[in-house]
């Protein structure tokens, strides 16, 4: 990777970026594309791809929480503040017609 490879990808990321900032961030990006590379160069063509990465983790650790009440309602409270409402619902403008 060159330096004009950098301001290139800058600019279809829509980033302005100085010729300093480009040269400090070429040795990161070229680590980032050397891993790339190698985590390609890796036959893979016997493993059946998964579905989603939580699935193969749910069997060593749960990372989620229990799905429960936490809190109770505070519609009332909250509506104290709404300039507008109606059956406990906010009201705003229309703003497409």
């Amino acid at each position: 990777m060159k330096l004009d490879e950098v301001q290139r990808i800058a600019h279809l990321s829509r980033l302005e970026l100085s010729d300093s900032e480009a040269k400090a961030i070429l040795p990161q990006l070229q680590a980032i594309f050397a891993l790339v590379a190698e985590m390609q160069a890796v036959d893979t063509s016997g493993c059946e791809p998964m579905a989603h990465p939580i699935l193969f983790l749910r069997d060593l650790a749960q990372p989620l929480r229990v799905d429960q009440v936490s809190e109770t309602d505070q519609r009332t409270v909250n509506m104290r503040s709404a300039p507008a409402q109606e059956d406990g619902y906010f009201l705003v403008p229309r703003v497409i017609e």
